[in-house]
C-alpha cells in the first residue's frame, strides 16, 4: 500500500501529516513507529491525522508520538495541524477548529504563523520535591495538555552544556510521575519575560528541537517566579522564538492560554507500507 504524507515542521518539531478523513487508513504503532525513523523511515518526532470531527468541530486531531503512542496534545503538532487543514478547502479561512484528547482547540491563520488557542492548564504544582541527581534545580510540574516538569537553570554556560537527554530521561521516568510519565523541560531567563528552554519528550525519548506544550509549561511557571507578564518570549533549540500568551484567573490557574509561532510545510510524498 502507498501512503500519501505531507512533511510539516513547526519551529524544528517536525511531523508526518495524513488526510485520514474518510477513515480508509489505519496505522498500528508499528508503523507509526517506523514512519517516523529517521534513518529507515520519513523521520519525525509525530505523525498527525486528520480524521472527521465527531462533536461539531471543523476537524478531529490524532496525534502519535515517534514511538507510536498516541499522545493527548502537541502544541507545536496543533499549529502544524492547522496550517495544514486550513488549506485542505478552496479558501483558507482564518480560523479552523479540531477536537483533541485535551480538549476542543481553535487555530488562527496570520501567514505562515499559527496562533493556537490551548486547553486550559492543570494539575500545576511549584516545587515538587523531585530531586535528580547531577541537577541543581528546582522541578516544577504542570499538564498543559500533556504533563511537563520544568527545571530553570540560573548559569547560561550550565544551560547550554546540559546533559538534557540523561537529566531528561531520568525526570521522565521518576516515580512522581508514574504511570505515565511526563516530558521534561530546562530553562533560562534571558531576560524579564523572555526564556531559553530545551525539552526532552516523552514518547520520542530524546531531546527536541522545539515543544509547544512545553514552551507554554515552561513560559506559565516563568510567570509565577518573576512575575513576567503575558506575553511571554521562548527560544526554542530550533532557533526560532515564539510567543506564549496568558490570563492568569487565580493563584495557579490560568484562561485564554495561547501558542503562536511558524508552521512550515517542507515536502510531501509516498510511502510503501
Amino acid at each position: 500500500m502507498l501512503l500519501h504524507f505531507y512533511k510539516m515542521n513547526g519551529a524544528g518539531n517536525d511531523f508526518v501529516v495524513i488526510d485520514n478523513r474518510d477513515l480508509s487508513i489505519s496505522l498500528d504503532q508499528d508503523t507509526i513507529a517506523a514512519l517516523c525513523d529517521r534513518h529507515r523511515g520519513i523521520g519525525a518526532d509525530g505523525l498527525l491525522a486528520v480524521e472527521p470531527a465527531e462533536h461539531g468541530a471543523d476537524f478531529k486531531f490524532r496525534y502519535y508520538n515517534a514511538d507510536g503512542g498516541e499522545a493527548e496534545m502537541c502544541g507545536n503538532g496543533a499549529r502544524c495541524f492547522g496550517r495544514f487543514t486550513a488549506h485542505l478547502g478552496e479558501e483558507i479561512p482564518e480560523r479552523v477548529t479540531f477536537e483533541t484528547i485535551a480538549g476542543t482547540l481553535a487555530a488562527e491563520m496570520a501567514g505562515d504563523h499559527v496562533r493556537i488557542a490551548m486547553s486550559e492548564p492543570k494539575d500545576l504544582k511549584l516545587d515538587t520535591g523531585v530531586a535528580i541527581s547531577g541537577l541543581d534545580a528546582v522541578i516544577h510540574s504542570v499538564n498543559t495538555g500533556v504533563p511537563h516538569a520544568v527545571a530553570f537553570i540560573e548559569s547560561h554556560a550550565d544551560f547550554d552544556n546540559l546533559d538534557v537527554r540523561t537529566h531528561g530521561r531520568a525526570i521522565r521516568r521518576h516515580g512522581f510521575f508514574a504511570p505515565a510519565g511526563t516530558n521534561a523541560n530546562f530553562a533560562h531567563v534571558l531576560a524579564p519575560g523572555h526564556i531559553a528552554i530545551r525539552t526532552y519528550e516523552r514518547g520520542v525519548e530524546d531531546e527536541t528541537l522545539a515543544c509547544g506544550t512545553g514552551m507554554v509549561a515552561c513560559a506559565l511557571i516563568h510567570h509565577l517566579l518573576t512575575g513576567a507578564t503575558s506575553p511571554v518570549m521562548v527560544d526554542v533549540a530550533g532557533g526560532d522564538t515564539l510567543e506564549i500568551g496568558f490570563e492568569k484567573t487565580g493563584e495557579h490557574t490560568f484562561a485564554n492560554v495561547t501558542l503562536a509561532g511558524p508552521a512550515d510545510f517542507v515536502f510531501e510524498g509516498e510511502i510503501e507500507i
